[in-house]
């Protein structure tokens, strides 16, 4: 296999023949770049090639489901993945377009050890990207990322005869089959079902009419171009845009799916947006009834709720956080036999008897629609106001290069870690303790906290607060977390404050 080259020129003979990938791509859990500028045709086929030759050396049956997102280049991308697996000798199943949930369900549906999907999940246009796992209904993790970027990179790929191909449908309608089951709606239920115009869109209005909910459409035509906003359920434009449509349709809540279908967000009846670790806490709240004594695992840039609420306590639930990002989280649901993870950014993780463990949004759609058909008088405002009251800040993204926000982040760990080691007050009160198992949480006494990471598959921090006191102390709390950011030259602008 002819190594890759971090960088070609495009419009040259070199970048239509000669693999290009830049290694920063190769990212904790995904691979993700933007493209045509940080990876080419010929790179995505050395990454099958790769992909195709970690499976040999892991032991593994070389048959892989593949599957490509709504976009208008994925397909070729995908075209040029499939070669690369072809090359390593793998069996390859294309279920052609799909959200990345449908592609892990293909691993069980067609009983097939790997998944490769193609897809830049919620990035906007011009990015690209492969989520792969072997392990159902696992994704790679750090330790298999590092494998395969090292195989790639290093020109390791081994090619081996017996590749083929074969196109398998009827995948999508088994998802839906599987999702739905006989469930139907006994109460009223009217949904704003929001997709940016995504590949969601192909899937969500369908599930919620299986279920007989009354569908109020927001952006559901396919149109890869994102006309009205990239679909993202973490963004505050498409939250503000789900609330108009709930207070104009007088729906009972919106239900909003990003670009790859793998996260879901809400918007109650008044058209509050509720985050969505609050609404983990409803669902586990909810479910915790059914299951008593679960385990619920909660990523550390979510509410301290999962640990404090009442009636998760009185419930036997115990609450472990978690480090953030879908492998990480995934993995740990397994590990540990927890019932469901819940993660701030939209993914949940429901884990037998309830789903397969791995992210979901449609899951959780039709979970959300089960919960309030098993509280037909309660409203979603009102399960949101049964929560003790707490304040917090949106996912806020500072800049911060991918070559230099590791090195970054560590600095500012040591910095906060030594806030507390003085004795110093945030925002007035004694830290409690700083939780590192992923960037610092800083915890105060009590129960509030403030925390920064660094994204793993952007060049951005991220930085979380919650405030079990009020929204003055939550300013304050950012306030200083966002002094100590504001020593690191290296951090630019935020993508949103609030």
């Amino acid at each position: 296999m002819t190594k890759p080259i971090p960088e070609v020129r495009p419009n040259t003979w070199s970048f239509l023949r000669d693999p290009m990938i830049a290694p920063t791509g190769f990212r904790e859990y995904d691979a993700r770049w933007k493209y045509p500028e940080e990876i080419n045709l010929p790179g995505m086929t050395a990454l099958g090639l790769g992909l195709g030759t970690q499976m040999h050396k892991r032991g593994i049956p070389p048959v892989i489901a593949v599957a490509n997102d709504y976009r208008d280049y994925s397909v070729s991308i995908k075209h040029a993945l499939i070669i690369g697996l072809m090359q390593a000798g793998l069996e390859v199943r294309d279920i052609g377009p799909a959200l990345s949930p449908m592609a892990y369900f293909a691993q069980f549906h067609l009983d097939v050890p790997a998944v490769a999907m193609v897809t830049a999940s919620h990035n906007p246009n011009g990015w690209t990207g492969v989520k792969m796992g072997f392990e159902r209904p696992l994704t790679h993790g750090p330790d298999e990322m590092g494998e395969l970027r090292d195989i790639v990179l290093n020109g390791e790929g081994v090619a081996r005869p017996g590749g083929s191909y074969q196109f398998v449908d009827g995948v999508k309608e088994a998802y839906l089959d599987d999702l739905v089951g006989d469930f139907k709606i006994s109460r009223p239920l009217k949904v704003v079902c929001a997709t940016g115009n995504g590949t969601a869109s192909a899937f969500a209005p369908e599930l919620f009419e299986r279920m007989g909910v009354e569908v109020v459409d927001s952006h559901n035509a396919l149109d890869y171009t994102f006309p009205n906003y990239n679909p993202n359920p973490e963004a505050m434009e498409m939250l503000h845009d789900m609330s108009d449509s709930v207070k104009a349709s007088g729906a009972d809540m919106a239900l909003g799916f990003d670009g790859d279908g793998d996260r879901c967000g809400v918007v109650d009846d008044e058209g509050e947006e509720i985050f969505a670790d609050k609404v983990g806490v409803i669902i586990a709240r909810d479910l915790s009834k059914l299951y008593p004594n679960s385990t619920f695992v909660a990523d550390v840039k979510s509410t301290g709720l999962f640990a404090s609420d009442p009636e998760l306590q009185a419930n036997g639930v115990t609450a472990d956080y978690w480090k953030t990002g879908h492998s990480h989280m995934k993995r740990r649901v397994k590990e540990i036999g927890a019932l469901a993870g819940f993660e701030k950014s939209g993914h949940y993780f429901l884990a037998e008897p309830v789903g397969r463990g791995y992210d979901c949004g449609m899951r959780v759609a039709v979970e959300i629609c089960k919960l309030m058909d098993r509280n037909p008088d309660k409203s979603m405002s009102d399960l949101r106001k049964a929560l003790p009251k707490t304040w917090a800040t949106p996912t806020m993204s500072p800049y911060c290069a991918d070559t230099e926000k590791y090195i970054v982040l560590e600095r500012l760990v040591e910095k906060l870690v030594a806030k507390a080691g003085a004795g110093d007050t945030l925002a007035g009160r004694p830290i409690k303790e700083v939780v590192t198992v992923n960037g610092a949480r800083v915890i105060l006494d009590n129960g509030s906290w403030g925390l920064v990471r660094a994204s793993s598959n952007t060049p951005n921090l991220v930085v979380v607060c919650e405030s079990s006191e009020s929204e003055a102390e939550l300013r304050e709390i950012f306030a200083e977390i966002d002094a100590v950011i504001r020593t690191e030259p290296l951090v630019g602008n935020y993508d949103q404050t609030f």
